[in-house]
C-alpha cells in the first residue's frame, strides 16, 4: 500500500512519544513492504526508512497550523491516511483515500495533570479536536483500554510498538550490565512525569543504604546531584545500551496514557519499578510483569530490587514475555488488518479505485 502518515512530531526534533511511534511505525511499515511518505513539520531522522515531506505550519500556533496546512495536501495518489493526530480538518472521506486515526492516550486527561492554566487550557482545546478527529477518520484505533475511557465511542485498541531488534537483553553472560546497581530514568524532571520524586528517593533512601548506587536521568533540566548522570537529547543506540547496562528501570509518571518506556525496558530485560498511573497498570498487567508501588514506597521498592539478584532475574524473564505482545511485526500485522477491513468497506460503498 502506499500510506501517507501524519506526525507533527519526529524523533529529529522532539522528544514527544507519539513523534517516536509515528517512526518508528513508518520503519516497521516500510520494511513489511508499503511505501511510507511521512507528513510532518520535522526533518526526517536519520535512520528513517519512509520518505518525509516537511510541512510548514507557520510561526504561530503551530499545532493548529499545521493541522490546516495537511488539508491542502493531495492524497489521491495514496490508498490510506494515517495519522498520530492533527488530522480533525480532513473531513470529506469521498475525497480522501481510507483515514486511520492513532490516538495515543487523552490531552483531556493530560490536562489534570499539567499545573498551569495555560497549560490546561491548551490541552483542554488539543482534547477537543481529538473528539472532532474520532468522527473524520474512517476508523480510529486507540493504545490502550484506559484510551478508551476518554472515547467511549471507540472500540479499537492496537497497542505501541517496540523494536525488539534494537531494544534487546544484555548477552547472556551478563557483560554488557553495569558493575554497580544502576536506576535509568527516562522522562521528564518536572510534572506528571515526576523525575524530581525519583531522584528525592534516590538521594534520601537508596544512596543512603548503597552508597555505589547510580541514577541515570535521561532527560533535560534535572540538576546534578552525587551520584547521578543526567543525559539530555541522546541518540537511540545510546538510550538503548543505558537500558540494557540498567538493574532497573523507574517511571513514577502520575499519567501515561501508554507509557512507551515501560515496553523499551521490558524489551531490554531491564525490570520495571512504577507507580499506580493508568498506563502503567495496563502495560504491567496490574503488577504480573513490573512493580507497582505508591509514590512514598518508590524508595524501597527500588532499593529492595537493587539488593535482590533473583527478583531482578524474575522480573526481566516476566519482561521479556510480555513484550513479545509489542513486537512491531504483530502491531502492523492487526494495522494491515484495519487497512484491509476498510478498503473493502470503501470499494462497496463508492466502488474499486479507478472504476
Amino acid at each position: 500500500m502506499n500510506i501517507a502518515m501524519i506526525s507533527l512530531y519526529l524523533p529529529s526534533e522532539s522528544k514527544i512519544g507519539s513523534g517516536y511511534q509515528a517512526h518508528y511505525m513508518g520503519n516497521a511499515m516500510t520494511r513489511r513492504g508499503h511505501s511510507v511518505t511521512m507528513f510532518s513539520p520535522c526533518q526526517p531522522p536519520e535512520d528513517a526508512l519512509y520518505k518525509t515531506v516537511v510541512v510548514n505550519p507557520g510561526k504561530r500556533l503551530r499545532t493548529f497550523g499545521f493541522a490546516w496546512k495537511l488539508r491542502s495536501v493531495d492524497y489521491s495518489g495514496f490508498d490510506a491516511i494515517h495519522a498520530h493526530g492533527d488530522d480533525y480538518w480532513l473531513w470529506g472521506k469521498r475525497r480522501y483515500p481510507i483515514h486511520v486515526r492513532t490516538m495515543h492516550g487523552s490531552c483531556l486527561a493530560e490536562a489534570a495533570h499539567i499545573p498551569s492554566l495555560n497549560g490546561k487550557l491548551r490541552m483542554f482545546m488539543l482534547g477537543l479536536s481529538e473528539i472532532l478527529a474520532t468522527k473524520v477518520a474512517d476508523r480510529t484505533v486507540c493504545v490502550s483500554q484506559n484510551t478508551v475511557k476518554y472515547y467511549p465511542w471507540l472500540k479499537d485498541v492496537i497497542m505501541n510498538g517496540v523494536d525488539t531488534a534494537a531494544f534487546r537483553p544484555s548477552a547472556p553472560d551478563g557483560s554488557e550490565r553495569e558493575a554497580l546497581p544502576t536506576i535509568l530514568f527516562v522522562g521528564t524532571y518536572h510534572n506528571r512525569k515526576r523525575g524530581k520524586l525519583l531522584m528525592e528517593a534516590f538521594d534520601t533512601v537508596i544512596r543512603p543504604a548503597l552508597p555505589d548506587a547510580r541514577l541515570w536521568m535521561v532527560c533535560e533540566s534535572a540538576p546534578e546531584m552525587l551520584g547521578v548522570s543526567v543525559f539530555n537529547r541522546i541518540p537511540l543506540d545510546q538510550l538503548t545500551d543505558l537500558y540494557r547496562r540498567s538493574w532497573a528501570f523507574c517511571l513514577p509518571s502520575s499519567y501515561e496514557g501508554f507509557g512507551v518506556p515501560y515496553i523499551e525496558a521490558m524489551a531490554s530485560g531491564c525490570p520495571v519499578v512504577a507507580t499506580p498511573n493508568v498506563g502503567a497498570v495496563e502495560v504491567l498487567g496490574a503488577g504480573k510483569y513490573g512493580t507497582i508501588v505508591e509514590p512514598d514506597q518508590l524508595g524501597s521498592a527500588i532499593l529492595g530490587l537493587l539488593k535482590d539478584s533473583t527478583a531482578r532475574a524474575s522480573w526481566t524473564q516476566k519482561g521479556l514475555e510480555r513484550v513479545q505482545e509489542f513486537a512491531w511485526d504483530h502491531i502492523v500485522d492487526q494495522y494491515e488488518n484495519v487497512y484491509a477491513e476498510l478498503q473493502a468497506a470503501r470499494d462497496r460503498r463508492f466502488g474499486k479505485r479507478g472504476a
